[in-house]
């Protein structure tokens, strides 16, 4: 069993590890809750990479599914050892909405992001300014808590950049977003020149879905897929005034991921994308 990524995505493998040596040992959820002497959700959380456990829970549990191979007891833990070290992002904790951090760590560690976002332009490709806005007016923060947010999403834009494995991100944005003037008119202007000049990347590719299509297969709402190296599997992420949910089960990622195929097959080539982007900046900037 090989460790992959970081802080987030190695909590997340070895909650599966310990779920999957839960289910070979023929326990149940309220088996292991009782034995460690905690609640059911305390372990459910634990088995998605929702919550920590200690190290001696670790190993009382390896101990109860009756793990008795030292590399194998090791390498379990090994991979705790590993989660348990802080995220970069771990600095701006105070003022992140709940479930931000996880979503970082996962985002930190991906390989490949493929986004559909049908009201915003997505945190990974938003100017400071552009981003300011949307904070400021989202989620009612004191200017300092904005100032770090800020800060906070320029911070995971240098995944685009990161190198020797730059993120590699597909987007697909609804033309709707691109026309509503975040910010102001100069503000949005700046932020579709910035999208015309990020879609030359080569990691970055960039469909807009005209308004004038009508009703698709992706509007329930936004959503984001997270690929990683091998030996983790992929992550669905959606995130709505409720909270966030993540989605890790077969079925429901293969779901999402030919949603996600016929959403990008539907919507124009990404080569369209950049005439659009310079025909709404004479717009924004002529209104």
């Amino acid at each position: 069993m090989a460790t992959v990524g970081g802080p987030t995505v190695r909590r997340r493998q070895l909650g599966a590890e310990l779920r999957r040596l839960r289910e070979q040992a023929g326990k149940r959820i309220e088996d292991a809750a009782t034995h460690l002497e905690c609640s059911m959700s305390k372990i459910s959380r634990v088995e998605t990479g929702q919550a920590p456990i200690k190290a001696r829970d670790v190993r009382d549990l390896l101990e109860w599914y009756g793990v008795t191979d030292p590399l194998r007891i090791e390498t379990v833990m090994q991979i705790h050892k590993d989660a348990q070290q802080q995220g970069w992002w771990a600095h701006y904790g105070d003022v992140l909405p709940s479930g931000m951090a996880t979503y970082a760590g996962l985002e930190s560690d991906a390989r490949v992001l493929r986004q559909y976002e049908s009201t915003v332009v997505p945190g990974l490709l938003q100017t400071e300014d552009y981003a300011r806005a949307v904070i400021a007016t989202a989620w009612f923060n004191q200017p300092h808590e904005t100032d770090q947010l800020v800060r906070f999403r320029k911070e995971r834009q240098t995944f685009l950049t990161r190198q020797p494995d730059p993120l590699e991100l597909w987007v697909v944005l609804e033309e709707s977003a691109l026309r509503r003037p975040v910010g102001g008119r100069e503000v949005m202007a700046a932020q579709l020149r910035h999208l015309a000049e990020t879609v030359t990347m080569p990691n970055v590719t960039l469909q807009i879905m005209p308004t004038a299509k009508g009703a698709h297969v992706a509007m329930a709402g936004p959503f984001s897929l997270l690929e990683f190296q091998p030996h983790a599997s992929t992550v669905v992420y959606v995130e709505s005034a409720a909270g966030n949910v993540y989605l890790e089960k077969e079925r429901d990622v293969r779901t999402f991921v030919q949603t996600f195929d016929l959403l990008r097959a539907t919507a124009p080539d990404p080569q369209e994308a950049l005439a659009l982007l310079e025909q709404l900046t004479r717009e924004m900037q002529e209104s």
